[in-house]
């Protein structure tokens, strides 16, 4: 995983939090695959439960996208760092892989 060590993000704490427990969500849906695996619980039913985490990943990285888009980027090209838009470009093609 890239480490940028110099940039950060300030988050008030309602986002904070409401982010932090969609990846507690989301750690415990691996865990719940991880135990299906370990029970031999049915393929299908592990691969309905797999596309459920996805989703829910799915569904964080449009929240933090959202708010990155509205703060980060925004904040970036009204202080005429255009860059940001490429930057985005590189994030949403990672992201759509």
């Amino acid at each position: 995983m890239e480490e940028n060590c110099c940039r950060t993000t300030s988050r008030d704490e309602a986002e904070r939090r409401r982010l932090i427990n969609r990846l507690s969500r989301i750690e415990g849906q691996i865990r719940g695959l991880k135990g299906m695996l370990e029970k031999d619980v049915y393929c299908a039913d592990i691969l309905n439960q797999s596309a459920a985490v996805s989703a829910a990943l799915n569904a964080f990285n449009r929240e933090l996208l959202s708010s990155h888009i509205h703060s980060c980027v925004v904040r970036d090209i009204r202080s005429g760092d255009d860059s940001a838009a490429d930057e985005l470009m590189v994030v949403i093609g990672k992201l759509l892989k």
